[in-house]
């Protein structure tokens, strides 16, 4: 079980990396096509760019070991959303687009069974 191996790693990053490659394993296995992982502008970091028919999504991965400290979805907060949205819109100027996009959030919540997804799909909105 990969949540196994999460729960082994000591290292935030080493988690970290272990639960994105779970979830974007995931990801694929809902049809969701990776386009780019890890986009990385100074005002914030993509995780997944990836397509779902027609729709470009941004999906933002959290992962948490235990349930301790809420879902892992709800810890996507208003300012993380900001420099996710800030980061979509760079990304967009330099890889132009005119489908419709949405930001997606994969919650991975860890268990005695392994990980619970959830996923939701255009999570948030820009204003």
């Amino acid at each position: 079980m990969p949540f196994r191996e999460f729960e082994r790693q000591h290292h935030t990053r080493g988690r970290g990396r272990l639960a994105e490659a779970d979830g974007v394993a995931w990801l694929e296995r809902q049809g969701y096509q990776i386009l780019e992982r890890n986009v990385q502008f100074k005002a914030g970091e993509i995780d997944v760019v990836a397509r779902e028919g027609e729709t470009l999504c941004f999906v933002e991965i959290k992962a948490r070991a235990s349930a301790d400290f809420g879902q892992a979805v709800h810890a996507v907060t208003r300012r993380k959303q900001r420099q996710i949205a800030t980061a979509a819109a760079l990304f967009l100027a330099s890889n132009p687009y005119d489908g419709p996009c949405r930001f997606d959030v994969l919650g991975m919540d860890g268990g005695p069974e392994g990980w619970r997804f959830t996923l939701l799909k255009d999570a948030f909105q820009l204003d």
